[in-house]
């Protein structure tokens, strides 16, 4: 049974398009043994550019080819247009490089509904929190992300698509073992923080003692690897392993890319086990 003033978030859906079912990779148990994690059909579909990648000697030229593949297959430019057409025009084309910039600037913007969106409809998690708490569906706060996430501006060249390609690449790139990476090729988790000046916008599973805390956070949040960098976003700051399968993106995968957020790590939701201090 559900609590009727708990999040939405609380009941995933009974289907994804993963080889994990939703229910089991929203518990603390996946996040302690996790499983690697396939979108279906996107590596045999794309096969060719990760053949490509296998073949790339540095994370330099493995990042060129793979947003060299993205703008080939997608038809994507710098800055957002697309080929041009009958007219001669060029018109604006949905980029998983907008959605991510959009991200970085603000995670509630439409952007950011987008993105939560991509999570829910592959990973089967549905959002805690878009602008508000979000906790059920009959709300204003549910119809707003419903909205935004469907917005045409987003969904006119195949996003959700890319988007499998960029976890798919991200989780290629974790996996390949690079000198310059955060991880070791071989480990199973990574320790990041996230800056919190209240839980408003996570739902609090159990509060085992004042250091500790498990959450259910946002389908799709933000951490970052510098404990420093998280204590910018607020007084709280809040630390755990986070399996390499729930890494969605950083900046080191495309690091020719002009991201701000150099220390920022999308990183797909569900309970977590959190320390929990004080600035």
């Amino acid at each position: 049974m559900v609590d009727a003033d708990s999040p939405l978030a609380l009941r995933a859906h009974r289907t994804n398009l993963l080889n994990v079912a939703a229910e089991a990779l929203c518990t603390e148990d996946f996040n302690d043994a996790p499983r690697r994690l396939r979108i279906a059909a996107t590596r045999n579909e794309h096969a060719v550019l990760f053949e490509a990648l296998d073949e790339s000697p540095s994370s330099l030229i493995a990042a060129d080819i793979f947003q060299h593949y993205m703008a080939f297959t997608f038809g994507l430019n710098p800055d957002f247009s697309g080929a041009e057409g009958a007219d001669g025009k060029r018109r604006y084309r949905a980029s998983y490089l907008r959605l991510l910039k959009g991200w970085m600037f603000d995670s509630n913007n439409s952007e950011g509904a987008v993105l939560k969106g991509w999570v829910e409809s592959r990973f089967g998690l549905l959002p805690t929190y878009h602008k508000e708490p979000i906790l059920r569906f009959a709300s204003d706060a549910w119809r707003t992300y419903g909205e935004e996430k469907l917005s045409t501006r987003f969904h006119n060249n195949n996003i959700h698509l890319q988007l499998d390609l960029m976890y798919e690449y991200c989780q290629w790139w974790m996996r390949r073992g690079w000198p310059d990476a955060p991880m070791p090729s071989r480990a199973s988790h990574i320790r990041l923080y996230r800056g919190v000046n209240n839980f408003e916008e996570h739902h609090i599973v159990a509060r085992p003692d004042k250091r500790t805390a498990v959450l259910r956070l946002n389908n799709l949040c933000s951490f970052s690897i510098e404990r420093d960098i998280a204590g910018q976003f607020g007084d709280y700051i809040l630390e755990t392993w986070v399996p390499l399968t729930k890494v969605v993106f950083f900046r080191d995968i495309l690091p020719r890319y002009p991201f701000k957020g150099e220390g920022e790590y999308l990183v797909v939701g569900g309970d977590y086990r959190v320390g929990v201090s004080l600035l």
